[in-house]
């Protein structure tokens, strides 16, 4: 992946919708070479896929939570086809330290959550504990990848 790549990603994470036309002009590029990129990318995996990103509270889920679970090893995969299987959990991760995994769910209100909690998570295979942390304001929301990866990026040493 050189400099254009790079420039791709990141116009592109700042506008998904913008059109071929649009995204080649603004690296420097014609627009079938800028294109061609673009699939490539795409054909890498590098490109998972297009979004909109949604404000939960304009739909009627006002609460956030991640909520960290303990499970049963010997129930991991099950574990992962369930939680892939329920809507209210939008992302899940394995996680290093005290707990197996953390979810970040989305739910109405407190009593949602209550529900999720109590007739949802804690049926879900081989899970043994869980400890939840409510959202109470979300201070940034939807980093870039592309900007994460250049601060990463150090200088040779020599």
């Amino acid at each position: 992946m050189d400099r254009i790549d790079r420039e791709i990603l990141s116009a592109l994470e700042l506008d998904g919708r913008q059109s071929y036309a649009a995204l080649a002009d603004s690296i420097g590029l014609s627009k079938t070479p800028c294109w061609n990129r673009v699939q490539a990318l795409e054909e890498a995996g590098i490109i998972t896929g297009y979004r909109a990103d949604i404000d939960p509270a304009r739909i009627n889920l006002g609460v956030m939570a991640y909520i960290q679970v303990i499970i049963d090893s010997t129930h991991r995969e099950a574990f992962e086809q369930a939680v892939l299987a329920t809507p209210a959990i939008l992302e899940c991760h394995t996680i290093a330290g005290e707990g197996d995994y953390v979810l970040r769910v989305a739910c109405r209100d407190v009593d949602d959550l209550d529900h999720l909690l109590r007739f949802d998570i804690v049926i879900l295979p081989g899970v043994q504990r869980s400890s939840t942390m409510v959202c109470l304001k979300t201070i940034k929301r939807g980093g870039r990848v592309t900007q994460a990866a250049l601060s990463r990026t150090r200088p040779a040493a020599g």
